[in-house]
Formats: C-alpha cells, structure tokens, sequence
C-alpha cells in the first residue's frame, strides 16, 4: 500500500522489457543520498579441470543459439572458449548476465539478431559482475532486464530456438537425479534457474541443457571420491529431477541420458 523508491545513483541505470516503470503519481516516499561503491564480483580463473569440462560443452553449440550461463566457474569458462571460437550470431537469455557476456560482447559473439523473442537483445533478470560489466550495461539498448517471471519461466525459455543452458551442479546419482543445492544437510546454494532452463532448453526446438560437474573431488584427506553415485548422499536435495534431466557434462564428456534404463 506504501511506495518508497530508493536512488542510488552509482547503479547503472539498465534498461526493461516489463513491469520496469512506476509512474511518480503511484510513489508514496523517495529516498535520496550518497551510497559507497557498489559490490564487484570477479570470476575466479577456471582450474585446468573446468576448461577440460567447458572444452567438452563448447563443442556441442552451434551459431546462433541462445545462450544461458549460470554461476559457477565452468560457466564461466565456456565464455572464454567460446570468445576464442569461430561461433558467431549468439544470443542471450540468462537469469544472470556475468562478466562472460561482456567477453563475448567485446569479441563480436553475440548479436542476437537470431532470437524469435527480444531480437537484438541480451535479456536477463541480475548480474553480479565487475564494474567494467556494469558500465557496459549502463544506458545500453542492447540488453534488457525483465523479471523472473519472464526470463526464467519455462515455456518463455522453451520459445527460443537453438537455446543452450549451462549449469553447475554438485552430484549426480545413477537414477538421473542432480543436486545443486546442498551435500547432504550442508547448503551451497539455491535451485536459482537450474530447473527452469534445464526443462526450458531441453523443450526448445534444437535446444540443449547441459548440467556440468567434475567427475570426483578429493576430502580432507586427500582422498579421492566420486561424484556420480549409485545414491545421494543421504539428505541432499534434488534439484532436477530425473524425469527432466538431459545432457551431463563431466572432464571425461558430454552425453545425453535421457530416457536411458536404470
């Protein structure tokens, strides 16, 4: 029933595609004043293991796919192979616009001009990114930042053709089951867009949705574990479930399990 608007003038001021304005008359308060600089986030630099893994996703997108990049440095390091490719004509809808993007940008992948919705576009919802990623999104037509409700919703994501998502995850059993969120009860992270872009992607017409992990980690100790299991640790939280998952992507390659026999 209250409106208060904040101004943060080191923000950059992003363009919208939906629901992005107020009109002054519907605002009860604004607040105004100085804000400290804005938190940057800079992506590590990919370990020798996540350019094996990227290098296996690369191989399998073709130009003028709509890309998706969740967080994580695999992610990331598929926007480095991708930059240094002969891919071209890309597009984006992604619940996050990282630093990649902005690579990708610089290295003339991405035009969007292939997109069937937001053409010439980079649609996204959040960025955490670097300040150089910010200032590019800054008064920038080429991008626009709709809500969840648009960007992650799986028949919006299903509409584009040739759509590519890429995500973390944490474990996978031999049922076809992903966890992304937590081992066992200790938490990690959210589900995010996981799910929503793995089902979106796979429905696209031409789409891939690929779920990445190492293949094993080492504890401690220094003992070697896998993380491809005949059963969850037990208490971990599935994130995709085996009736939705498609492509796994491990250091040792990227196949498509869906549908296949226990």
């Amino acid at each position: 029933k209250i409106v208060i608007l904040e101004v943060n003038e080191k923000l950059p001021k992003v363009f919208g595609g939906k629901d992005e304005k107020i009109h002054i008359s519907d605002v009860n308060y604004i607040v105004e004043g100085e804000h400290g600089p804005l938190p940057e986030m800079r992506a590590g630099e990919p370990s020798d293991l996540d350019l094996r893994i990227a290098k296996q996703i690369v191989d399998q997108i073709e130009d003028g796919s709509t890309i998706e990049l969740g967080i994580g440095s695999v992610p990331s390091a598929v926007g480095k192979f991708i930059a240094q490719s002969d891919l071209k004509d890309l597009g984006v809808h992604s619940e996050m616009f990282c630093d990649a993007f902005f690579d990708l940008y610089k290295a003339g992948k991405i035009t969007n001009m292939r997109k069937k919705r937001d053409t010439g576009r980079s649609v996204f919802t959040f960025t955490l990114c670097t300040k150089e990623t910010m200032d590019f999104l800054d008064n920038n037509p080429l991008v626009a930042s709709y809500n969840c409700d648009y960007v992650t919703n799986t028949f919006s994501i299903a509409q584009e053709e040739n759509m590519f998502s890429i995500n973390s995850i944490l474990e996978l059993d031999l049922v076809g089951q992903a966890v992304s969120e937590s081992i066992g009860a200790t938490q990690y992270s959210g589900t995010g867009g996981a799910l929503s872009f793995t089902a979106g992607s796979y429905e696209s017409k031409g789409g891939t949705a690929v779920l990445c992990f190492p293949s094993t980690f080492k504890d401690k100790e220094g003992k070697l574990h896998s993380k491809i299991k005949p059963s969850l640790t037990p208490g971990s939280i599935v994130t995709i479930p085996r009736s939705v998952i498609s492509t796994v992507a491990t250091e040792y390659g990227c196949v498509n399990i869906k549908g296949l026999g226990l």
